[in-house]
């Protein structure tokens, strides 16, 4: 059945039917639907879930939408909902919940619910402890393949995964993993001390977010157990929660790079006010040190009165500059958060980006040489004082945009807000002050 067909049914209040119809459906796109409904048609379709599908759906659904469902329900509804979520879904609703509302849920959970959310909720916000859920397989050392096998069986339900178990000693220290494929390949009476893998890579509960994804991605994980500084495991990481991980950081690093305090917010649920708070700090900052441009080209003023073309290539000259910084600036954030490169490297770094300024730049200047003579009909000496001032200005920016991130991260900032906004307004009131050096040198023109 479509999606119309869906909403048709919903239009027409057939709850029985929708029903069947809704229980034979991903809950991801039951998900989907609700972002047509108004909110009196939401709760109501939401009700006639199956209990255990009910759960699914909800963790899907956007914080808002979470919000509103679970202050909409009655309290053994919300309950049910909050007992039967994975511990770290259940833990993000509640770090978003008003206090009244959470201490209100959390009295109607179950006692095992209960502690594995206060258990997440004391972590600090983005560490691995606080993105990490409780609901794991951990075997013994000593078990058969056969008696692991039952365990999954009884216990595997209500896991966030089963593919990956893990092996804990007396005191629940993780000695080791074993996948449920090698489970299922090797005899029942084989020990799982002799087929466990005991090379294990995991992360501390204080471990960084980003550090954590960056791992992901380096051992092609699914699931990563995260331990305590006891070495004792105390949850995994799956990497579903990596997916959110790395939208969340791509989001902050474009926004720090576009001269934006960065914000969890979807666009359209932000007021007018809000939004402006987040955007006029840069901009005040940006302005403020862009009046160095404006007394640079005051000073010059008399030379610009003498030979007025000179203006005509500013705008030019101002944004050459400020693109070749944002291509290097660019290149070198992504490569730091990728840890592609670290400060140890900004000498070789600067040597690249050297030689391929003095490329582009001579690029530019004997394309823009032969413009200004063949279009523009301009004096070889001032197309040559342009021309030169492309190239030192592109060799000056490129060398800002590569070493700057670095230097700024190498102090512990994100390299992000040294982006395209703060470079473009270094550069221009650089590429501005050669322009006019070389004018005054070179054309004898007084200031």
């Amino acid at each position: 059945m479509q999606m119309e067909e869906i909403l048709e049914l919903i239009e027409q209040k057939q709850y029985s039917r929708l029903r069947q119809e809704l229980a034979e459906w991903n809950e991801a796109d039951i998900a989907a639907i609700f972002e047509n409904l108004p909110r009196e048609e939401l709760i109501k379709v939401f009700r006639i879930l199956p209990k255990t599908m009910a759960a699914d759906v909800f963790a899907y659904l956007p914080i808002e939408t979470e919000q509103m469902i679970i202050t909409s329900l009655t309290d053994r509804e919300a309950a049910n909902i909050i007992n039967n979520l994975m511990a770290d879904d259940a833990t993000d609703l509640m770090e978003e919940m008003p206090a009244s509302v959470v201490k209100k849920l959390l009295a109607n959970a179950n006692a095992e619910t209960r502690r594995d959310i206060n258990h997440l909720l004391r972590y600090p916000e983005d560490s691995a402890g606080s993105i990490m859920t409780v609901e794991f397989v951990d075997l013994k050392e000593n078990l058969t393949v056969s008696q692991a096998i039952e365990r999954i069986r009884k216990t595997g339900v209500d896991k966030e995964t089963i593919n990956i178990c893990y092996v804990l000693d007396k005191e629940r220290h993780l000695i080791g993993t074993v996948g449920l494929r090698k489970l299922l390949i090797h005899k029942e009476d084989e020990i799982i001390g002799d087929i466990m893998n005991d090379n294990v890579i995991s992360c501390n509960t204080m471990t960084d977010q980003e550090e954590v994804a960056m791992m992901f991605s380096k051992y092609d994980f699914t699931a990563m157990p995260v331990v305590d500084n006891e070495d004792r495991l105390v949850g995994i990481i799956t990497i579903d929660d990596v997916v959110d991980i790395l939208q969340e950081e791509a989001t902050e690093d474009i926004e720090k790079m576009a001269a934006i305090l960065p914000t969890d917010k979807p666009y359209l649920r932000m007021g007018i006010f809000e939004t402006w708070k987040k955007r006029i700090p840069w901009l005040l900052l940006l302005m403020i040190s862009a009046t160095f441009t404006g007394m640079i080209i005051s000073k010059y003023e008399e030379a610009l009165s003498a030979c007025l073309v000179l203006s005509t290539f500013i705008p030019m000259l101002m944004d050459t500059a400020g693109n070749s910084g944002s291509q290097a600036s660019v290149s070198i954030i992504r490569a730091l958060s990728l840890d592609e490169i670290e400060f140890s490297d900004i000498w070789r770094v600067l040597w690249k980006e050297m030689r391929v300024s003095l490329l582009v730049g001579s690029t530019l200047a004997v394309t823009n040489f032969a413009k200004l003579m063949l279009i523009d009909r301009v004096d070889a000496p001032i197309a040559f004082v342009v021309c030169l001032t492309l190239v030192v200005t592109v060799f000056v920016a490129k060398l800002l945009g590569c070493s700057l991130p670095m230097v700024v991260k190498k102090f512990g900032f994100d390299p992000a807000v040294t982006a395209s906004p703060l470079i473009t307004t270094i550069v221009d009131a650089l590429s501005i002050l050669i322009y006019f050096k070389f004018a005054v040198m070179l054309l004898g023109i007084a200031v």
